[in-house]
């Protein structure tokens, strides 16, 4: 018994000493700021998911601060996707408020969270209350398209939408329960050939619907 045992512990040892090691991701680059809603700590990026780190929005908006995503058509269903699976619970279906404040009025519990950056900042590191760090669940690439649909429920006055660009606030309406979008809308999220997006247009109508 106590060979065995011995036999085990040595094991062991090789494979503490000899085992593969995985190497820790390295932070994505970024040009900005980002810091801890709360506390204002740097965040750290090489928590983030290896995946969707270095999509082309995500390399866009770590450049500039903004979310390339903002009223892209052909984006929208999936953050809306991804709000309902995460941050719906919380927060209600169309950002209305329920355990967490509302996201769809001109009212915000950290008013940073107006800018593209500082909304992220909160969805990555979380916030007070039970707003927990969303880098475990979400990658990069889903916190911009999460936070584009956030956006996109907005039904305060306009003037109040620094997000949006000067377009964007000449083309913008409230949010509508019920809203769908094309299929093969052009934009960041459909990079199919035009063949594929014909033949996809025959499918039915991509729904956002509630």
């Amino acid at each position: 018994m106590r060979k065995t045992l011995q036999r085990c512990i040595a094991a062991a040892g090789v494979l503490l000493i000899s085992g593969p090691l995985t190497a820790a991701e390295p932070a994505p680059q970024t040009a900005l700021d980002l810091r801890n809603t709360v506390t204002g700590e740097p965040l750290d990026l090489s928590l983030a998911k290896p995946e969707g780190r270095d999509t082309p929005a995500v390399q866009h908006f770590l450049s500039t601060g903004k979310n390339p995503y903002l009223e892209d058509k052909s984006c929208l269903a999936r953050g809306e996707s991804l709000f309902l699976t995460a941050c719906s619970g919380c927060h209600g279906q169309v950002g209305e408020g329920k355990i967490g404040p509302g996201l769809n009025d001109n009212y915000w519990t950290y008013p940073k969270n107006v800018t593209d950056q500082g909304i992220f900042e909160t969805v990555f590191g979380g916030a007070r209350a039970q707003m927990g760090p969303h880098y475990g669940d979400l990658s990069l690439d889903d916190m911009l398209l999460v936070t584009a649909w956030v956006r996109h429920l907005y039904t305060g006055p306009v003037e109040d939408a620094p997000w949006l660009n000067a377009q964007q606030k000449k083309e913008y309406k409230p949010y509508q329960l019920g809203e769908k979008f094309p299929p093969g809308a052009p934009g960041l999220c459909n990079t199919a050939p035009a063949s594929s997006k014909s033949a996809a247009s025959t499918g039915g109508v991509g729904a956002a619907t509630k």
